[in-house]
């Protein structure tokens, strides 16, 4: 019997919250009676869904912690700022991420590996230890079905300018980081009282394709674009509905499905986890590699 994942109270925080299906997440999360904590860039382009969780009357408001993923000094600042409110935490939503932008993270990273895995990667890190004396807490990380449009990671890469003309390589590539983070972290939380699910919450339309070349723009639309109240259904699912015994599952439209070979590399999941502590606890630029 499934047992719901959500009790009035409990805390929430969400990566890039205020905008798609990051926004609609936020809300109907707090909806369910989790008070609601997002992080992002900007409090004034968050003000608006601050705003809307208000206007709900809802028990609980929601809270603005300043985060750029594009920035490992500011992930820390974050999670140092979320430790000091005292709070629980029962889940944490990986959801923001950039498609297209080009260049360098301030660390040194290729920018969409740098802001969509690495940034996460670290964020989870820290907030490892405050789940796991939180209770029953679950892990959800967006990744997507571009997953499966790489033919796997050329680590020297990632610490180069972004290559590609469109930056959809590179995101493919970010993508595929996030499913394998996710099959490796619910290995090395196994035994734990938290559960881990990634997951393609579909091809939405919403602001993290502003960055692609304008002739890029329309092949994606010949795909279908969802709504953002589309695309966050399977979010959603996997953060209140979804069995605690389907930790490590990868999911889309609200199901569990199977990944890509590649994003079943359990070898390649491995190896991507201990580039990437090597990465965060140094502080790395892009001079540094692990061999």
């Amino acid at each position: 019997m499934n047992q719901e994942f959500y009790i009035p109270g409990q805390v929430a925080l969400i990566t890039g919250g205020n905008v798609g299906i990051g926004r609609i997440t936020a809300i109907e999360l707090a909806k369910k009676g989790f008070k609601v904590v997002i992080a992002g860039r900007s409090l004034e382009r968050t003000q608006a869904v601050l705003d809307d969780i208000k206007s709900l009357k809802v028990d609980e408001q929601a809270i603005f912690l300043p985060l750029d993923l594009a920035s490992l000094a500011s992930v820390r600042e974050c999670a140092q700022l979320f430790l000091q409110l005292n709070l629980p935490l029962h889940l944490l939503v990986n959801n923001a991420g950039v498609a297209g932008l080009r260049g360098l993270t301030k660390d040194g990273f290729e920018m969409t590996f740098g802001v969509n895995h690495l940034g996460h990667f670290l964020l989870t890190q820290l907030l490892l230890e405050k789940m796991q004396s939180s209770g029953l807490s679950r892990i959800v990380t967006v990744s997507s079905r571009a997953h499966n449009r790489t033919a796997g990671i050329n680590w020297d890469a990632l610490c180069q300018p972004t290559r590609s003309w469109t930056g959809i390589h590179e995101y493919a590539v970010s993508k595929l980081a996030n499913l394998l983070f996710s099959a490796e972290l619910t290995k090395r939380v196994q035994g734990t009282s938290i559960s881990t699910y990634s997951l393609h919450p579909g091809v939405v339309d919403t602001e993290i394709w502003r960055a692609l070349p304008n002739w890029a723009r329309p092949l994606l639309k010949l795909r279908g674009f969802l709504t953002p109240e589309e695309g966050a259904r399977t979010t959603l699912h996997c953060a209140m509905h979804a069995p605690q015994q389907e930790s490590g599952l990868y999911y889309a439209d609200s199901k569990p499905k199977q990944p890509s070979a590649l994003g079943q590399n359990s070898e390649l999941a491995a190896e991507l986890w201990e580039r990437s502590e090597k990465w965060v606890s140094q502080g790395l630029n892009n001079s540094v590699r692990l061999e």
